[in-house]
């Protein structure tokens, strides 16, 4: 699965996602990153991508063109590699919510654009002629769609195919079934008084996993009632 991040900071972008078991992933050739510099595709010899609002009000809003000269050259890229536009995310407090489900679905497809704004946001034109995802991780507002691309990208990339040592670890984590994960316990069996459940030493995996449903159910009532209307 290939991820292209177009950004206005590459470096955070690669700096966050080139660690742990998504860096791991990508130098074994699972996955594919790439932060595309939107500055790269300024025509201004000072390689600004912003200008003032019109209608007035306070600060500044990336210009269409960059956006859009960046995007281009992406989909050229990816159509002589699959045939097909890829679907393109704009981060945004706007958009959907951000969900496990989402998650799942993006994981089938083989590309994906993200698109970070900053300042104000962007010129609406662009957005408008290459946007098929308006997407936010929250109700909150940050300074960039860096943060939420990498998120969302850990979220998928997970699912792919081989990127977890256990790919069975998906299956039974929070938000796999709509409700979420029960408790973890390792070595020792005693910290500070605190004594593993009995039944996960007793080796019985019937017994086990009918634990890990009911306790599953209990976390998911008391934590996120929501998740079971």
């Amino acid at each position: 699965m290939r991820f292209h991040v177009m950004t206005l900071f590459p470096d955070m972008v690669m700096g966050g996602l080139d660690t742990s078991i998504i860096g791991r992933a990508m130098k074994q050739g699972k996955l594919e990153i790439e932060a595309v510099n939107i500055r790269d595709y300024t025509r201004d010899k000072h390689m600004k991508v912003d200008d003032y609002p019109y209608g007035g009000g306070a600060g500044m809003v990336m210009q269409a063109e960059p956006v859009y000269l960046c995007y281009k050259a992406l989909e050229e890229q990816i159509v002589s590699k699959n045939g097909k536009k890829p679907r393109v995310l704009y981060m945004t407090p706007q958009g959907k919510v951000f969900h496990q489900r989402m998650a799942e679905e993006l994981a089938e497809e083989e590309d994906l654009v993200f698109l970070c704004g900053h300042y104000e946001g962007i010129d609406e034109r662009v957005l408008e002629m290459i946007v098929t995802d308006y997407v936010s991780i929250g109700d909150y507002v940050l300074t960039g769609g860096e943060l939420p691309a990498m998120v969302m990208i850990d979220a998928i990339a997970r699912l792919v195919d081989g990127v977890l040592n256990n790919d069975e670890s998906a299956k039974y984590e929070s938000f796999a079934d709509g409700r979420l994960e029960y408790p973890q316990y390792t070595r020792p069996e005693e910290f500070m008084g605190r004594k593993v459940p009995a039944v996960l030493l007793s080796g019985n995996h019937k017994k086990i996993e009918e634990w890990r449903e009911q306790e599953s159910m209990k976390r998911t009532m008391e934590r996120r009632p929501d998740l079971l209307i």
